[in-house]
């Protein structure tokens, strides 16, 4: 028996591995899960985990359907936490949370208190009055301000982040990427070609370096817990999505920065703080996301329990001691496909020697590493996720 038995948590976004570790985290408390993807089956929803699987319309597409949806399904299941993961899903939530049931806890500040972060435009304007390191940026709210100030542009690569990567409008959901421009006749013809230049961005120099990030939990504007971890390899191996990441030691100066930030910010609830570190030691912020990350299973298994925690503070319930110990994470499939990639490089970039190394890497994860997907005692998420590779294979 439950030891929350009015509890009832709908997790969002079940296809993404965060949202497993999420459900795999809040389930082993004895909680109740419900699980919403706008198809199924879904990666989260095989956990042994999910009590009641939920469709919703697609997000992307219609994102008013898909929270009228949500309103039907948390009154039907008497839903008491809603935890979206992704942005598209947090920002249609965050635009109607008004309209949420009383009953409803769902862990974000106001829209306008994520504005402050969210929005680029908005965060480096922000950061650049405290102090924290920003490359330098030229602000622009539209196309025609960036064709303006191309010209002024003396130094290259430059790079172009829209405010948003998802820009809500009323039938649909606008997904933007940020691009890098090599000279100025680049920058113009990629300025004209996409339609998410339109809404404001930024103008910003390259900062040659690392990324790194800081992890954070805040309980309206108060710190709660910090998590750092150390990308080992990412797909495609010149930079991306980590497939063997470990936790690691808080860099106190970028701790500092994003700390300072959420707190002027008031921040509750989770935050990706994301800083590219130069070969000087400078680390400059890049965005703050206000979601969960995609390596949130080493978090976890690090002694860091986000998602547990999360339900804690956001019901005024205590926080446990933190016992941090440091873990490794593999995403198994994901580092088959990268490796792959590096063996079909050509060996102008992985020598034969380089790409056997690789091979006996992959071999050799390490000690103390865990696989993200595939746990014994959940076994049938990893199943689902096999079976979708196989499929993505054969198409």
């Amino acid at each position: 028996m439950s030891q929350f038995p009015d509890s009832k948590i709908l997790v969002l976004d079940g296809n993404q591995r965060a949202s497993l570790a999420a459900v795999r985290s809040l389930g082993t408390r004895g909680l109740w899960i419900a699980v919403g993807e706008s198809s199924a089956p879904s990666l989260a929803g095989s956990s042994r985990f999910n009590k009641k699987t939920c469709i919703y319309p697609d997000p992307h597409a219609a994102p008013r359907a898909f929270f009228e949806t949500l309103l039907r399904l948390i009154n039907e299941l008497e839903i008491t936490f809603l935890l979206p993961i992704t942005e598209t899903t947090t920002y249609v939530v965050l635009r109607y949370q008004d309209e949420l049931p009383s009953f409803v806890t769902f862990p974000f500040p106001s829209e306008a208190e994520v504005e402050k972060l969210a929005n680029k435009n908005n965060l480096f304007e922000y950061a650049d009055r405290q102090g924290t390191p920003i490359p330098a940026t030229v602000w622009c709210q539209n196309r025609q301000d960036g064709l303006k100030a191309l010209p002024l542009v003396k130094d290259f690569p430059i790079v172009l982040k829209p405010f948003k990567s998802k820009i809500l409008q009323a039938d649909r959901i606008l997904s933007t990427r940020v691009l890098i421009a090599n000279d100025s006749n680049e920058a113009e013809s990629q300025l004209q070609a996409n339609a998410f230049f339109d809404y404001p961005f930024t103008i910003q120099s390259y900062v040659q370096g690392t990324g790194q990030g800081i992890f954070a939990l805040f309980n309206k504007g108060e710190p709660v817990c910090y998590f750092s971890h150390r990308r080992l390899r990412e797909k495609p191996p010149g930079g991306g999505v980590s497939v063997l990441s470990e936790s690691a030691q808080l860099d106190p100066q970028l701790k500092m920065y994003a700390e300072k930030l959420l707190i002027g910010a008031n921040w509750h609830g989770v935050a990706m703080v994301e800083f590219r570190v130069s070969p000087t030691g400078t680390g400059y912020l890049m965005e703050v996301n206000p979601r969960f990350w995609g390596s949130l299973q080493l978090a976890i298994d690090s002694g860091i329990d986000f998602p547990w925690w999360l339900y804690l503070v956001s019901t005024g319930q205590e926080v446990p001691e933190i016992k941090w110990r440091q873990r490794r994470v593999r995403w198994i499939l994901g580092d088959i496909d990268r490796l792959f990639i590096v063996l079909k490089s050509p060996t102008s970039t992985y020598s034969w020697r380089k790409k056997l190394l690789e091979v006996l890497r992959f071999l050799r994860p390490g000690l103390r590493t865990r696989h993200e997907v595939n746990r014994w005692d959940d076994p049938l998420p990893f199943w689902f996720e096999i079976k979708q590779y196989i499929r993505a294979l054969k198409s």
